[in-house]
């Protein structure tokens, strides 16, 4: 996972609630759209996702957003939508203009699928599983931060 150094926070790393369909159906879109592999997950219910989650204030017994680091950079909701839209080929990532809509709008839109997002979509009993080709991706347990 590309960190910056010691105590950094990680690039490119997406914190999404392992529970949630609708998520867990956007990190399997996202794997396919990114060949690259740019984007990197965590589920918010694994060892590193609960550190993030509460080390960002995020409660990772009932998330009420996810994380994704951009250049080390913490993001929420809307923010966090756009970053990993400008991260993803063409012609993904022009979807990424929706920036030029006011924030409150974007962040009333999110607020109101997470709030709906299980009677929506559904919940799992369990975290998704990745496949074999997909591991290399994931990481659930907190990286050694030694020199």
């Amino acid at each position: 996972m590309p960190c910056s150094g010691r105590g950094q926070h990680p690039d490119g790393l997406m914190v999404f609630d392992g529970f949630c369909n609708f998520c867990s159906v956007q990190v399997q879109f996202l794997l396919r759209i990114d060949r690259r592999g740019v984007i990197r997950f965590t589920s918010i219910q694994s060892p590193y996702g609960r550190h993030l989650a509460a080390r960002f204030g995020i409660d990772p017994d009932d998330p009420s957003t996810f994380l994704f680091f951009d250049h080390g950079r913490p993001l929420e909701a809307s923010e966090a939508v756009i970053a990993i839209l400008r991260r993803l080929p063409r012609p993904w990532r022009w979807l990424g203009v929706i920036g030029v809509m006011p924030r409150s709008w974007r962040d009333a839109g999110y607020r109101w699928l997470v709030r709906h997002r299980y009677r929506l979509f559904g919940r799992r009993d369990r975290c998704m599983v990745p496949t074999p080709e997909q591991r290399s991706r994931f990481i659930d347990d907190i990286p050694d931060e030694s020199p």
